[in-house]
């Protein structure tokens, strides 16, 4: 119950249903998250997904930091 709720309130907020979102999960957890190819499909997803481009620049920033370990906590920072 307290899932679809979480579910249905993101979904509401961001246009975004339940099945991408775990779809989306289900690919980062099943995935290398230290493989550049993989970290692009999830930014190119994700960028899709929110309907905001993502440039080169930033997309090698987030690799980098991803891939180096120094992701900040609040991830916005990056930017």
């Amino acid at each position: 119950m307290f899932k679809d709720s979480l579910f249905n309130k993101i979904e509401k907020k961001t246009n975004i249903n339940k099945e991408t979102i775990i779809n989306l999960a289900n690919k980062i957890q099943k995935n290398n998250m230290k493989d550049e190819k993989t970290i692009r499909e999830v930014i190119k997803d994700l960028s899709n997904l929110t309907g905001k481009d993502v440039s080169k620049e930033k997309e090698d920033k987030i690799i980098n930091a991803i891939m180096n370990d120094q992701v900040p906590n609040n991830v916005d920072k990056m930017f």
